[in-house]
C-alpha cells in the first residue's frame, strides 16, 4: 500500500499541514533547518510509532503545546481500500495508535503492518556508534518481519528492568532486597534471552548475503564486507551465565550479560570498517545495509517498503547517488520521499526517472505545493 496522505497537528516545527502523495516519487524542498526531515519523521510514526531521530516522543510535540497528531491514509488507488493510521501523543500521557479508529490494544501490534526504511546522513553512526546503535538497528529489523521476536524482545526488556532494579536494592539491606526472586528472574529471563540470541543469529545467515551482494553493485567488489553476530549468549547456558556472573551484577549493580550486551560487528576484508574502513566505504557500507533491508523487507512482507531518502544529494557523492537512482529507474522501490535543499537539483537528477512526481516547498512550518 501506498500513504496518500498526510494531516499533522503541533507536530515539531508544524502547527497544521494537509498533504496529498504520489504514488511514486514525492520531493520535500527547502533550506537546512526548515521541517523537511521532519516530515519524513512522520512517516517514520505512522510505519513504526516512534521517531527515526529522538529518543522521546515528547520532544515531537510543538513547542508550546500540550499534544501531536499524526494521521496518514494508505491505499492501493481505490478509496474503498484505504485505511487511515492515527499517531498521537498528550503531555503526561501515553501514546495512542489507531487504525480506522480503533485503537490497538497494544501498539506492538502495528508494527509490520507498513514497512519503511530510511536512508539518512546519519546511517553512518551505525559503524561509527557502540553496539547499541546496532542492536537497535537489527532489533526493528527482525521485529518488522517476525512479531514473535518482537514480543519476546519486549518480554526480555521488562524482565531485565525488574532484575536491575532488583540488583539495585542489593546495597540497600533495608530495601528488602530478595535473592529468590532475583533466581526466578534468571529462570525466566534465560529462555527469553536464548530465543532473541538464537533468532538474531539465524536471520544474518539470511541478511548477510543480500548484504553482500548490495556492497559489491556500490563497490565494484574490491573488498570482502561480513557481518558477525558477537554474542556470549547463543550456543550458552544462560541460565548458568547469570548465575556466574551474580556477584559481579550485584557489585555493578546491573546485569551484565545477555542479549542487550551483544554486538553486530562490521568487517571488511577481515578489519573492523569503524578503524579500518574510508569515510567513502563507510558510506557505502551503510547504503547496503539499508539497501539489504529493503530487500528484505519486501520478500517477506510481499510488499515494497515506503523508502525515505533524507538529503541524500547533499551528503552522497555522484558514484552512489547514481546507484540509488539506477535503482529508482529500475522500479526497484515503491513510493519514495526524499529531502533536498535545492529543486533545480531535484528536477535535474529525477527528470527522466518518473513522470510520477510530486514536490513540495518547506519553509519554516508551511508547506505549499510546487
Amino acid at each position: 500500500m501506498n500513504l496518500e496522505s498526510l494531516h499533522l497537528l503541533f507536530f515539531k516545527n508544524y502547527e497544521e499541514a494537509n498533504l496529498r502523495f504520489s504514488s511514486h516519487i514525492n520531493c520535500f524542498v527547502g533550506d537546512n533547518g526548515s521541517g523537511k526531515t521532519n516530515l519524513l519523521d512522520a512517516i517514520h510514526y505512522l510505519s513504526l510509532t516512534k521517531s527515526a531521530f529522538t529518543s522521546t516522543d515528547s520532544q515531537s510535540i510543538k513547542q508550546g503545546e500540550e499534544f501531536f497528531v499524526i494521521k496518514g491514509r494508505f491505499g492501493s488507488g481505490t478509496e474503498a481500500k484505504g485505511e487511515t493510521i492515527q499517531c498521537s501523543l498528550r503531555q503526561g500521557q501515553k501514546k495512542t495508535l489507531t487504525h480506522d479508529k480503533q485503537p490497538y490494544e497494544r501498539v506492538s501490534d502495528h508494527i509490520g503492518r507498513y514497512p519503511v526504511v530510511l536512508i539518512s546522513p546519519y546511517d553512518t553512526d551505525l559503524i561509527r556508534q557502540g553496539s547499541e546503535e546496532r542492536r537497535k538497528y537489527f532489533d526493528s529489523l527482525i521485529s518488522q518481519l517476525d512479531h514473535q521476536y518482537l514480543e519476546q524482545l519486549i518480554r526480555y526488556t521488562h524482565l531485565l528492568k525488574q532484575r536491575n532494579s532488583l540488583l539495585k536494592l542489593a546495597t540497600d539491606r533495608q530495601a528488602g532486597y530478595d535473592r529468590d526472586y532475583l533466581l526466578v528472574l534468571d529462570e525466566q529471563l534465560a529462555p527469553v534471552g536464548e530465543q532473541l540470541a538464537l533468532r538474531r543469529r539465524e536471520f544474518l545467515m539470511e541478511f548477510e548475503p543480500v548484504f553482500q551482494r548490495h556492497y559489491e553493485q556500490l563497490a565494484d567488489g574490491r573488498e570482502q564486507v561480513t557481518l558477525t553476530y558477537k554474542s556470549e549468549v547463543s550456543g550458552a547456558d544462560f541460565l548458568k551465565l547469570l548465575r556466574l556472573q551474580e556477584r559481579r551484577d550485584l557489585a555493578l549493580q546491573r546485569t551484565t550479560v545477555g542479549p542487550h550486551k551483544d554486538d553486530f560487528v562490521f568487517l571488511m576484508d577481515g578489519m573492523p570498517v569503524k578503524s579500518y574502513g574510508s569515510q567513502g566505504q563507510q558510506k557505502s557500507f551503510a547504503i547496503a545495509l539499508k539497501l539489504a533491508q529493503f530487500e528484505t523487507l519486501a520478500v517477506h512482507k510481499q510488499q515494497k517498503p515506503l523508502l525515505l531518502l533524507d538529503d541524500i544529494f547533499d551528503r552522497l557523492d555522484e558514484k552512489r547517488i547514481t546507484r540509488l537512482m539506477q535503482l529508482v529507474a529500475n522500479h526497484t522501490f515503491g513510493q519514495i520521499f526524499l529531502t533536498d535543499t535545492h529543486l533545480e537539483r531535484t528536477d535535474r537528477v529525477l527528470a527522466d526517472l518518473s513522470d510520477d512526481v510530486r514536490r513540495f516547498r518547506v519553509q519554516q512550518g508551511t508547506i505549499q505545493p510546487v
